[in-house]
């Protein structure tokens, strides 16, 4: 497999992006040993507006899951995703329509060419990143 390049985003660009605080969590989980559920709690914990998406799930952490980010009323200041990279360009193609100001991808998830989607609909996209690792990084 192909080394994931780097995003080429700076400090000051991870920042600013971290300070936007809905963020609508596509993959988001039951499951507490998971990344998938700890890290949204992490940012709930700071401040931070989290909606979960979720097909499978009704509600996690007390808040109302919503079945994809066309239901999620209001906008969206940031989509977090936690799908493989191979279900990345859906869910790029979907938060396109929802115009987030960010499409930010978890550690170990990348996709070129929803990269290039995200980046033709002037929506800014980090990958291969934590929202937590770089929150606790950037604000300790």
């Amino acid at each position: 497999m192909e080394p994931i390049p780097p995003d080429g985003l700076t400090d000051a660009e991870i920042r600013e992006i971290l300070s936007l605080k809905r963020v609508a969590v596509v993959g988001m989980s039951r499951d507490p040993a998971k990344p998938a559920h700890y890290v949204p709690k992490y940012l709930l914990e700071r401040g931070y507006e989290v909606i979960p998406v979720n097909p499978t799930a009704d509600e996690i952490l007390g808040l109302r899951v919503y079945k994809s980010l066309r239901e999620v009323p209001g906008p969206v200041d940031i989509v977090d995703v936690f799908r493989p990279s191979d279900a990345v360009p859906e869910v790029v193609r979907e938060a396109v329509a929802v115009r987030p100001k960010v499409i930010w991808l978890q550690e170990g998830i990348y996709h070129p060419e929803a990269v290039e989607v995200a980046r033709a609909n002037g929506i800014k996209i980090v990958w291969n990143r934590c929202m937590m690792k770089e929150h606790r990084r950037l604000f300790g």
